[in-house]
């Protein structure tokens, strides 16, 4: 077997020579014998997202990915709206997430992220009924409040005073995972400060994403092969893996001792935190709600609470510090909500119900959600035969991937200016938010899958957003090149290395 595979790398290899004379650059990559598209795709993997937007341009939004002969990997990449909304919505039972992606992403267990069919329909209900509770969103709103007054402000302060270079990415992903901890197990690791500690968790969960990223490069037999050889991105994976479910192990044990002593947090005592929730109800919506679930649970929460709000905020931050335009109207904006107007010019921290309908804002962020959405991708399985809308027929079995970054710059879609920051884009004739349907606008996903965390995304970005846009100026680094990177999440490969400096001083 391992002989076999590293033939057909080879071979894949020697193929890279013809492609260079003969790839058609008018429609979908040239498919070899046996090896299929891989030449190309190997060729272009230090830059997949715009290697997939060049071809799905070329190919009118969907096009057949062909694997290795034997391999299993024929893949059909599509942004087309119509074939998402009949994927998502119209034909939802043929197109699952499938077997083949919980192997790709076992290290989630049986979370909702996971999870299909009856259990995924109790843990939506069950968390549905968590985040609709007024009680959850006051605690919310305070906890992001203070969050930012007391960690995030510090730390840019601080670094304001040194004048020195900060990687803002570092600092979105420490805020977002304290929040998240505080949000979801009732506890503050306190990981945003000024003295930078290092996180654990946070580091395995950035190591197990990468490997992922790559189970969708390589064919399911050779990733088998380094899993059993213990080497590559297998190795770090699985030792990733291991170091998050010891850490949330432990917290399940001292949540549990604490409620059953009586002598929980000042943050937990009021049981508005998920964890505290849970352990409390007795099965909520008709969950288990042992040791494996609640790992489950926390861990899908997690990933998706701390990664998703934080590249949002990191890229937004990025094109607001190209764009001063957008930048100026941003802070117009704020300043019409301070009453009285004379106590504008001068710091200040806005609260959730003031940035709450704030319509500039929240179309830069939306503008920033279209060009980088934090998941850049996401994959189905098909059941049963099917032809999609564009005419492209999926057999059973065969995986279905979404790319959502090359929706947001498909002409087709989004017009002549889809690669343009413009977050007017987002505001109707009469001043107000404009709506785009969810299969044209992906990322919060669409159909029954409708991301439940969509308005709690929106709550802590407008509120990090305005105290950041509106209190400090940010000078991104131009030697350190800004760009994505190879992650299921749409991280920056470098960082993004900034000068801070007060805007009222």
């Amino acid at each position: 077997m391992a002989l076999l595979i590293f033939s057909l790398v080879f071979l894949a290899l020697i193929c890279f020579l013809f492609l260079y004379c003969f790839r058609n650059k008018h429609g979908s990559p040239k498919s070899f014998p046996i090896v299929g598209m891989m030449p190309e795709l190997l060729l272009n993997v230090h830059r997949v997202y715009d290697w997939h937007t060049e071809t799905l341009d070329r190919c009118r939004c969907t096009f057949l990915v062909k694997g290795l002969w034997f391999g299993n990997m024929n893949t059909m990449v599509t942004c087309d709206p119509a074939n998402i909304h009949y994927i998502m919505t119209s034909n939802f039972n043929n197109f699952p997430k499938g077997s083949e992606y919980k192997q790709m992403f076992d290290f989630l267990g049986d979370g909702i992220f996971n999870s299909n069919s009856d259990l995924w329909k109790k843990q939506r209900r069950a968390t549905y009924e968590f985040v609709k509770k007024q009680q959850f969103h006051n605690f919310l709103s305070k906890t992001t409040r203070d969050k930012v007054e007391n960690g995030l402000i510090r730390v840019l302060d601080h670094v304001t005073d040194l004048g020195s270079t900060v990687d803002l990415e570092d600092v979105f992903q420490r805020f977002m995972f304290d929040s998240t901890c505080i949000l979801f197990i009732g506890n503050d690791p306190r990981c945003l400060s000024v003295e930078f500690p290092e996180v654990r968790f946070s580091k395995a969960l950035d190591e197990v994403v990468e490997a992922i990223f790559y189970r969708h490069v390589w064919p399911l037999s050779f990733i088998k092969l380094m899993r059993f050889l213990n080497i590559g991105q297998e190795k770090k994976y699985k030792k990733a893996w291991r170091v998050l479910d010891d850490i949330i192990a432990t917290i399940i044990r001292r949540r549990r001792k604490e409620l059953k002593e009586g002598s929980a947090s000042e943050i937990g005592k009021d049981g508005v935190d998920l964890i505290t929730s849970y352990i409390t109800e007795e099965k909520p919506t008709g969950l288990e709600c042992d040791d494996k679930f609640l790992r489950d649970t926390v861990l899908n929460m997690m990933l998706a609470g701390r990664d998703t709000t934080s590249a949002a905020l990191t890229w937004f931050i990025w094109l607001v510090s190209k764009h001063p335009t957008v930048e100026n109207k941003i802070i117009e904006e704020l300043e019409s909500i301070i009453v009285p107007p004379e106590e504008t010019k001068k710091r200040r921290l806005f609260n959730a119900d003031e940035v709450k309908n704030l319509v500039y804002l929240h179309g830069a962020l939306c503008e920033t959600l279209r060009l980088y959405p934090p998941v850049p991708f996401q994959h189905k399985d098909t059941v049963e035969a099917d032809v999609l809308p564009s005419g492209h027929r999926v057999d059973p079995n065969m995986r279905i991937l979404f790319n959502l970054y090359s929706m947001g710059r498909m002409n087709s879609i989004w017009g002549e200016d889809c690669y343009e920051f413009k977050p007017e884009r987002w505001i109707n004739k009469h001043g107000r938010i404009k709506h785009e349907p969810s299969y044209k606008f992906l990322s919060f996903n669409a159909g029954p899958r409708t991301c439940l965390g969509r308005e709690v995304a929106f709550i802590q970005m407008k509120m990090v957003a305005s105290d950041m846009v509106y209190n400090y100026r940010f000078r991104v680094s131009e030697e350190t090149p800004v760009v994505p990177s190879l992650s299921i999440l749409l991280h920056t490969k470098n960082g993004l290395m900034t000068r801070v400096s007060s805007r009222w001083d």
